[in-house]
Formats: structure tokens, C-alpha cells, sequence
């Protein structure tokens, strides 16, 4: 199938949607200035500290280096957390809601970013699975409660060359040992899913509602594979949008080449005379 051909029908299913349900991955953040992490040279462009120490992201985003690596494992998601907060989300987010307001059940949102962009950017909390968790979230790293809590009141001092928190270590309340961010990392067993869980139940309840809703399914990479697989396994029709991988099976989807927000702006263009 021709790309033009592609784009058509996507159009075609955007159009007749009662649902839109906004898979997405790493590759969104993109856009609004967030580093990508794909392979190590990503990681180590952002982070020259853990390219010196020959530390891959897999090491870094591990539990293992909040329990040997303390200073090191915060240095790295407290530098994240404070580039997410400051960072404005692209105006894709925009886009994706207009089109979704026209729509009779709205969007919903499966994303394994733990940035917190899609509730910055005005998706309500009850509409968003964060199927990784969100790095506004923490937890006891013991796991000594199943509680967790609001990184809000954490303000994260950083020294960004060495990446190494200089403040004090966040603290689990309960037992005063040291808290992690909520976030699912690799082999990663103490990871608290209930939030999820709970946003997965929503999902579904919204799933059964919905009769004709269409998957859009943005920057999903192969390297961590949860968003391409939700993606196809709904039996509904997926646009693919990626740079690279942007290849599906033509029973499942259609797949155009682009970042994000230029294939949203791609997509809007045609779009805006019925939404406006």
C-alpha cells in the first residue's frame, strides 16, 4: 500500500471513530525536548557521568542501583524528574484532544512514559494508563508498605555532570529507609502496580463502552515492546506513527513515517475543517 494510500485511511478511521485510544511511547516526549533513550548512545548524550562509568541504561534503571548505587540511581531520575517538570508538553497533545472532544467517548490514554505529559497536558487522571508507573509517584524501596506517595514536595539537587543527587535521598515515611520513584524498571520485582492495576480496570470498563474506536499509536519502539503489543492485540485498527519502526501487518494497521508532531500536524491539517 502506497503512503498516500495509508494516510487516506487512516483519515477514514479517524473520522468514523466513536473512541480514540492513544497508545504511546518514548517517541512522543521527543517533540517537546525530552532526551530519547534508544540504545546507549542515547542515554550517554544525556548523561556523559554514566558514559564515562560504562553504566547502559538497563543498569541505570534497575532497582539494584537505588540499593548499591544510591547517590547515582537519584542523581539520574531526580534530573529526569526535574526536566519534566519543567518541560511544556508539544502541542500534539492539543491535537489529539480536539480530536478526541468530537468523538462520543473521547480518548483514553495507554503510555509507557513516566514524564506525567499526558495529565500536564489536560487528559483527565481517569482517562490515562501509565503502564510503567510515573515518576511522580514514590515508594518505600524495601517495599516495607504497599503505600505510595507524591513526589511533589521532592526538589531534587543535582550535580549534572556527575549525575549524582546532592541532596538528601528521599526517605520511605513508614521506615525511614530510602524511597524510589513508582516505576517499573528492569527486573524489576518490587515494583507497587496497584495505581496501575486500578487505571488498567478503567480502561477496560471504558473498552466494553466503546463500539468503533481506532488505536493511534505514537513513537512505540521495539527495544521495550508493552505499548506495540497493546496496540495490536485489541482488534481494532492501528495507525502507527514512528520514524523507523512504523511497519504492521496491513490486517492490523496502517503505518506512517514521521516524529510525532509532524505527522499529527500531518493528520490535522486534513482533519481541522470537521473540527473546527
Amino acid at each position: 500500500m502506497l503512503e498516500a494510500q495509508r494516510f487516506e485511511r487512516a483519515l477514514a478511521w479517524l473520522r468514523d471513530a466513536d473512541g480514540l485510544l492513544i497508545t504511546a511511547g518514548a517517541g512522543m516526549g521527543v517533540d517537546s525536548g525530552l532526551p530519547d533513550f534508544r540504545g546507549r548512545a542515547g542515554l550517554w548524550r544525556a548523561y556523559p557521568a554514566l558514559k564515562q562509568a560504562r553504566i547502559a541504561f538497563q543498569a541505570i534503571a534497575n532497582p539494584k542501583a537505588f540499593h548499591h548505587l544510591p547517590a547515582l540511581a537519584w542523581g539520574f531520575y531526580g534530573h529526569r524528574l526535574e526536566l519534566y517538570r519543567k518541560t511544556t508538553p508539544h502541542r500534539g497533545y492539543a491535537i489529539l484532544q480536539r480530536w478526541a472532544s468530537d468523538m462520543t467517548h473521547g480518548a483514553f490514554v495507554f503510555t509507557s512514559n513516566v514524564d506525567g505529559h499526558f495529565a500536564k497536558a489536560g487528559f483527565p487522571d481517569d482517562r490515562i494508563v501509565e503502564c510503567h508507573g510515573t515518576l511522580h509517584m514514590l515508594q518505600c524501596a524495601r517495599v516495607c508498605t504497599m503505600d505510595i506517595w507524591s513526589a511533589d514536595s521532592l526538589v531534587p539537587i543535582v550535580d549534572e555532570k556527575a549525575c549524582r543527587l546532592r541532596s538528601p535521598l528521599p526517605a520511605c515515611a513508614n521506615c525511614g529507609g530510602l524511597a524510589r520513584p513508582n516505576i517499573l524498571m528492569f527486573n524489576d520485582w518490587d515494583w507497587i502496580s496497584e495505581r496501575a492495576d486500578r487505571q488498567i480496570a478503567r480502561l477496560e470498563r471504558w473498552m466494553r463502552a466503546v463500539k468503533r474506536a481506532v488505536v493511534i499509536e505514537i513513537g512505540a519502539g521495539r527495544a521495550v515492546t508493552t505499548v506495540r503489543n497493546f496496540s495490536v492485540h485489541q482488534g481494532l485498527p492501528v495507525i502507527r506513527i514512528n520514524p523507523q519502526d512504523f511497519a504492521i501487518a496491513p490486517h492490523e494497521g496502517v503505518g506512517i513515517q514521521g516524529r510525532a508532531l509532524e505527522v499529527l500536524d500531518r493528520l490535522d491539517a486534513v482533519l481541522t475543517p470537521r473540527y473546527s
